[in-house]
């Protein structure tokens, strides 16, 4: 794999390697308060207004952005990924983008949803003085119900469904440019300019062994078993292939019920893995790809923490909303000695159907970054694309993971992203995001 793979993808769309300075950028950035201004990223902003750009000017958008106030000419070879110790992930903002949702939907097909990605990057936040932001994606393998075709918007196309063993999906990657940049360092690139802005990656992948199929080559494709050593060996490698590529968190759907917990509330279809079978595959994933600091984030999380801590989990979801800041406040002061496992703060979780005001979410999301007496107690917290970006008013956080439609009046990918989000009343509303960040990153 090439070491450098940003510019590898520049020079695989035809551009040069030499950047300039974005005026663009300068024109539209925020800055941290408290401490110094540093940290940057651009607000007061609507996605189409990035996700048109060329990807060349993506990264010089980047670069600009620099948190060392240094201009590269050039993009760097060596990316470090922000250290903040191996448990990281236990007080980390988690922002889960739907990567495939903002993927380049041209007629009746998708694709190239990591470059869209890397096109938001410059609107996400940087991480904090004393924590990391991490950014989820949805869909990283291809999923079993259409993959690489959007479909009409009640059809479905479930990003809950998955195929291991057969590379990448096709919405997220760029076909066209295969054959000069392969789907790995298309992935790589995104996780380095990623930490080149000081934010962490992860995504999110299922456990439900009746969503996962298994392809092979020379035959059919398989329904995934926890009982076939073959298939769990396949999950394994395909996470550390993942962890390699640049990727520090795994967000698990469904993990509650991992070893039969609570199966009255399981939604999901198929057999589960056993708690120590779960406990092994975790600690193969961080001992294979070398990396101790992986976080795993759990869906749900009930009050047996120390049964999410001896998984191998770092954080979960779905215990405590950020209504009431002072019982987050007192629920940080309660858990500050745990610090391995610790539940998160909800903003708005993949299951939202509607119904959270702006003023609720902004609400949210302020209890979320200043609910505690010290920094360094604060409890991770979860949010969705719709918590940075707000979707149009007739879809949802839920919807998008369960169909892909597109929102374009004419059939190309400028009219779906200028559709597919609110517009004056959600500019405005991430100017407002942007202002609670900003008094947060140099806690």
């Amino acid at each position: 794999m090439d070491k450098n793979c940003t510019n590898k993808l520049l020079k695989a769309l035809g551009e040069d390697i030499h950047l300039k300075e974005d005026e663009w950028t300068k024109e539209r950035t925020y800055h941290s308060i408290g401490c110094y201004d540093s940290k940057k990223w651009v607000a007061n902003i609507v996605p189409s207004e990035l996700l048109q750009r060329s990807l060349k000017q993506s990264v010089e958008s980047i670069v600009t952005l620099c948190e060392n106030n240094i201009f590269y000419e050039t993009f760097p070879d060596n990316v470090s990924t922000p250290d903040y110790g191996d448990n990281w992930g236990r007080l980390a903002n988690y922002i889960e983008l739907n990567n495939r949702a903002i993927a380049v939907m041209d007629n009746d097909r998708t694709c190239c949803g990591t470059l869209s990605c890397i096109k938001l990057l410059p609107a996400i936040p940087p991480s904090a003085k004393s924590w990391a932001n991490c950014i989820i994606i949805s869909q990283i393998f291809p999923n079993i119900f259409g993959d690489s075709y959007n479909k009409g918007p009640f059809e479905e196309n479930s990003i809950y469904g998955i195929k291991l063993n057969s590379g990448y999906s096709d919405n997220i990657i760029s076909k066209e440019l295969s054959n000069r940049i392969s789907p790995e360092e298309q992935i790589k690139a995104f996780n380095d300019l990623a930490n080149f802005r000081g934010i962490k990656t992860g995504f999110r992948t299922v456990i439900s062994a009746d969503q996962i199929k298994v392809a092979y080559p020379d035959r059919d494709d398989e329904t995934f078993s926890w009982q076939n050593p073959d298939h769990v060996e396949i999950y394994i490698r395909e996470s550390v292939k993942l962890m390699d590529l640049g990727f520090e968190a795994m967000f698990i759907d469904s993990a509650k019920h991992i070893g039969g917990y609570d199966m009255g509330n399981y939604t999901g279809v198929g057999a589960l893995p056993d708690y120590p079978q779960m406990q092994y595959i975790l600690n193969e994933i961080r001992s294979r790809s070398g990396k101790s600091y992986i976080s795993f984030v759990g869906e749900k999380s009930t009050d047996d923490f120390e049964r999410y801590r001896n998984m191998g989990l770092n954080s979960g979801t779905d215990f405590i909303t950020g209504d009431d800041f002072y019982a987050v406040r007192e629920l940080s002061e309660k858990l500050k000695y745990n610090r391995v496992y610790a539940p998160g703060v909800e903003i708005e979780n993949d299951n939202y159907e509607g119904g959270i005001s702006y003023e609720q979410r902004l609400n949210r999301i302020n209890t979320a970054l200043f609910a505690f007496y010290q920094a360094s107690d604060k409890l991770p917290s979860f949010m969705q694309t719709n918590d940075i970006f707000p979707l149009r008013y007739d879809t949802n956080t839920h919807h998008i993971m369960m169909t892909n439609p597109s929102y374009s009046l004419d059939g190309t990918p400028e009219s779906h992203w200028e559709n597919l989000f609110t517009k004056d009343d959600g500019r405005l509303y991430n100017h407002k995001v942007a202002e609670l960040f900003a008094h947060a990153l140099c806690l």
